[in-house]
Parts: C-alpha cells; structure tokens; sequence
C-alpha cells in the first residue's frame, strides 16, 4: 500500500473514530487487579494518541510530499548501486554505447497529476537508482511541432523530499501549462529525479562524494542522457536549466555555476550557499567538500566566469544574503538575478514565485532558437 496513495489516507481516517469508540466502549469493562486495569485503560489512550498523529503525519505528508515511498520514511530505501570513478565528459550519445530508451507509466500518487509519466532509471555512469519524473508541455504532441525540439528544466526537491514535490505540491504544471499555451513561458520538459539517495538522515549535497554517492553524475548526466534518448529535448547546454527549492536551491546553484557546459541557468528559491545550511549536509562534514560544494566558491574561483544566469529568492536571513552575494560575486557574462520574498521557509512562498521565476527563465533560454 503506498504511503501517499488514498488507500492509506482512508484507513487512517477510520481508524481515528474507531479507536475512540473501542476506548468509550471498552472502558468501563476493563478486568482485573488495578495496575492492570490502569495499563489497559492507558494503552487505550495511547492508540487514540497514535490514530489521531498518525493521521496528521499522513495528511501533511500528502501535502507536502515530504516522503514519497515507505523506504523514504524508514530509510530502507537503497539507490545507491555503485560508486564507480566518474569519467570525464557530459551528456550527450556516445556511439559505443546504447541509447537509455525507458518504458513510462502514471504516477501512482493522487496528488500528481495524470499527464506526469514515471520511469525508472539505472544510471549508467553514476551507479544511482531512481525514479525520474517528467512531464511535457502542450506544444509537444501538437503536429505542428512534430519536428520541433524542446528546452528541459530539471526540477530539484528540498530535503527530505519526493520527485512528486514539485508536480503535486508545487502545482509547477497547474500554473505553468495556461502561460505556455498563451506563449509567456517556453514550452519546457520538466523532469524531476529522485534526490534522496542515502536515506532520510542524509542529505548528499547534489555532489559527487568519493565512495558514498555520485550525486552530481546523475543529476547532471545520467539524467539528462534518459531524456536526450527519449524524448525530443535540445541537446544544446544553452536550452538547459535547473531550478529547486530551500536545500534543492543549493543544489540548483551548485549545479549551474559548476556546469555551465550542460545548464544555461539556475533557480533558486530560499537556496543558501554554505551546505552546513543543512545539518544533515554530507558536503559540510568534509571541509574540502564544503568549499567545493559551495556555489560562491565554485563562482569565485572559476578559471572564467561561467556563462550562466541565476535567478535566486529569498527573505532576509533565508537565502537573500546567499543569493546577494552570488550577485556581488558575479563577472561578465555571469548574471544573478536576487528577488527578496517575505514569509515562512515554506511551499505558500515558493509556489505563487514560480510564473514569475519562468517567464524569467524564457527570457534566457526562450521558445525558439
């Protein structure tokens, strides 16, 4: 039974009612010496208290998408299958190898919509397993547009978080579709990969870490070689960018400064630049990795100022600063677009951000070439 699927939401609703009822019903016919009648009676309470946090974890769960699957929430989930040595290189189709052509299937989860497809893929250069999550723009299966490829954006959750997130909570299709068909955002593939790759205790950073994960390989490269191979993507770094929120923002930023030969730009909402932001960073335990995997870093000590564009949001004490000094960082033709916001480190100022930080993205990486 998956864990955001209305299956269990309806059990857990029932049970809440029943355990109440079982508690008024059995009360009083509780048997026996006092401490046993007092433990009976306290462990009635008890699944009261379970039933009802229960069914609280499950609804903020489902809004949220904070953990998509059972392995998620306890931490058996393994998707680390390898950690091999990363050859040099990018996306792109090698002759010598096959094509990664996937099969595509509905996403189980009543908060995604219908039209997101799922797939799931084993990534050939990073060692990672996981699902990919990708959706296409209406333009897409028009035939007037059979011959046309199309710009990506890969979708970066925060952490924890689901490859759902952005789709069912964020409602990026909901509010981005209406504003490709009228022409103010460009018809992008939005692909959202799983990021929780160590557990839930782990944060990887969206970097390589030598032994434990490669991170960074399969977002910027195992990734989007599926999506060169199966759909009809622009190969073109220039039509690529990448966008996350709160510890995905990090990764967004980390991701387009430290490649801008595979992504044109970036968004971050509520990012930061230092990964000990996240205490459950794995980055931050290592001082090197810390430094390298600190997008400002990365940005000052390029042998050449990346071509890439950064649009990063933030409030003061969330994120402004980090996207600021990004900004003050920058040298031609890297350009940092900081957008202060006001409220709670939460989805309710993330997602009204989204047009805006995507018309935005098409005035960088626009409908046509």
């Amino acid at each position: 039974m998956q864990l955001t699927g209305t299956p269990f939401l309806i059990i857990t609703i029932v049970l809440v009612p029943v355990s109440v009822a079982a508690a008024l019903l059995l009360w009083g016919r509780v048997r026996g010496p006092r401490p046993v009648r007092l433990l009976g009676r306290l462990a009635m309470l008890v699944l009261c208290q379970a039933t009802a946090v229960t069914l609280v974890f499950v609804l903020v769960n489902n809004a949220n998408l904070i953990y998509g699957t059972w392995g998620d929430l306890i931490g058996t989930g393994g998707h680390v299958r390898a950690v091999p040595a990363v050859p040099a290189g990018g996306p792109g189709h090698d002759a010598a190898e096959p094509k990664v052509l996937q099969q595509f299937r509905k996403v189980d989860d009543p908060m995604v919509p219908g039209d997101v497809r799922r797939t799931d893929l084993k990534g050939r250069v990073s060692g990672v397993d996981g699902e990919v999550l990708v959706w296409t723009p209406p333009q897409y299966d028009d035939p007037a547009y059979r011959d046309r490829s199309f710009p990506v954006v890969e979708l970066v959750p925060g952490f924890p978080g689901s490859s759902s997130t952005w789709y069912g909570t964020l409602k990026v299709t909901r509010q981005l579709e209406p504003l490709m068909r009228e022409g103010k955002v460009a018809p992008f593939i939005l692909v959202s990969p799983r990021t929780l790759l160590l557990g839930r205790s782990t944060d990887t950073g969206c970097a390589d870490v030598p032994g434990r994960v490669n991170a960074d390989t399969w977002l910027s490269r195992d990734v989007p070689q599926m999506v060169l191979d199966n759909f009809r993507a622009d190969p073109s770094p220039a039509r690529w960018a990448v966008a996350g929120y709160s510890a995905g923002g990090h990764c967004a930023a980390l991701l387009a400064v430290a490649h801008p030969d595979r992504y044109r730009a970036g968004i971050s909402l509520s990012g930061y630049n230092d990964p000990a932001a996240e205490p459950d960073s794995l980055t931050a335990k290592d001082p090197h990795l810390r430094e390298t995997a600190d997008p400002l870093h990365v940005l000052r000590n390029a042998a050449e100022p990346p071509r890439t564009a950064l649009f990063v949001s933030g409030n003061r004490g969330d994120g402004y600063e980090s996207g600021m000094a990004l900004r003050q960082a920058a040298k031609p033709p890297t350009t940092v677009t900081v957008v202060e916001t006001s409220g709670p480190h939460a989805v309710d100022v993330w997602k009204p951000l989204l047009p805006q930080a995507f018309i935005w993205l098409t005035g960088i990486i626009p409908a046509e070439r």
